[in-house]
């Protein structure tokens, strides 16, 4: 059977050789006669999973130790709970830049547990740009600032952030791993795992310690930071299965050369497909250019009555998942780090061939 291109948001690709290597091991890991789902989280030979999956993490993004590592339940969206709960004290406020969809999600739930105050947005001009730091307008007595570094949905992307006096917390679902960071840059760094790192239902949080401790008194065992970093992730049982293969994709990283060769890769695929979609008279993407993701590529037909006869083709072809969200509409085509060129390749070909023949 062979592979095809998942361009899907997530559960985005993973690497044919981690797969391979899970594969191999299903039945019968290391020798026991029983698979790692089947195994005890706090055994010996799980917690040796977990701790080398944090060593290897630390080890790619340069994490120091004044920072906690945490993989958690949930994903992401869990943590849109966790961040004011933890972060905020009760009756206090804080900051969110309005960057789209995901940003919004976040500021959505932040207000339940304080009050939010909208530094900048980006929906004067239907989030077709990422707002300069420059413009951010924070409170006087702020806990943090939240920023989306990356707005899957929307193909946006803030590449580089300067440090503030204040918290930065920022949500790196979708970045996460595909390009060079400075962690230090933040206090927070959070998301899940279903892009970058492994299957779905993972999450994970980078947290200078700190901020640990000052959880509010209604926050859930579950939700506290603290709580989840003495219980070293496993306060209950965690998801093993994910975490087992997160720690196989850390690996798979860094024999590839680490961030900095995948960010190089991410670069070269990326300027592939946008500088197709930029010629071309067929497909358009409004994005400003200078804020455009690497990791995510909303395009329109400017024929949109084509759009159902675009996504039966390119499933044919082998090219899965390109239906945008459905509160933007048009094409996506996510490009993770499991995505190699040669899938660039073959969606820039089935492109302009479907171009050439409706045009």
């Amino acid at each position: 059977m062979s592979r095809k291109f998942n361009f899907g948001a997530g559960p985005g690709a993973m690497p044919d050789i981690v797969l391979e290597e899970v594969q191999q091991e299903l039945l019968d890991w290391k020798g026991m006669g029983l698979s790692v789902m089947e195994i005890s989280h706090r055994s010996p030979e799980f917690v040796e999973v977990a701790e080398q999956a944090e060593e290897d993490f630390r080890c790619l993004l340069n994490i120091t130790d004044d920072y906690a590592v945490l993989f958690l339940h949930g994903g992401a969206t869990l943590q849109n709970a966790m961040i004011p709960l933890n972060l905020s004290p009760e009756g206090g406020v804080v900051d969110y830049v309005d960057s789209g969809y995901w940003a919004k999600r976040s500021i959505n739930e932040a207000q339940k547990y304080t009050k939010v105050n909208i530094a900048a947005s980006s929906e004067d001009k239907n989030f077709n740009y990422f707002p300069k730091q420059s413009s951010w307008n924070l409170k006087e007595n702020t806990s943090y600032v939240h920023i989306t570094p990356n707005e899957t949905i929307g193909g946006l992307r803030l590449k580089d952030v300067e440090q503030l006096e204040v918290p930065i917390v920022a949500d790196y679902s979708s970045g996460i791993l595909s390009e060079v960071i400075d962690v230090n840059k933040f206090s927070l760094i959070y998301g899940g795992a279903q892009k970058n790192i492994g299957p779905a239902g993972l999450g994970f949080a980078i947290i200078k310690k700190d901020l640990l401790g000052k959880a509010q008194k209604i926050t859930p065992t579950m939700l506290n930071y603290s709580e989840m970093h003495e219980g070293k992730s496993m306060y209950n049982t965690p998801p093993t299965f994910a975490w087992y293969v997160a720690g196989k994709v850390f690996k798979w990283l860094k024999s590839s050369g680490g961030i900095s060769e995948m960010e190089k890769t991410n670069n070269i695929k990326a300027e592939k497909l946008y500088s197709f979609i930029d010629q071309s008279e067929f497909y358009e993407n409004n994005i400003n250019k200078e804020d455009r993701s690497i990791m995510n590529v909303p395009f329109q037909l400017k024929d949109e009555d084509l759009n159902s006869i675009f996504l039966e083709t390119s499933k044919d072809a082998g090219l899965l998942a390109l239906k945008g969200h459905r509160s933007v509409g048009g094409m996506r085509a996510s490009i993770y780090n499991a995505m190699p060129e040669e899938g660039v390749d073959a969606l820039v070909s089935f492109m302009a061939t479907f171009e050439k023949e409706r045009s």
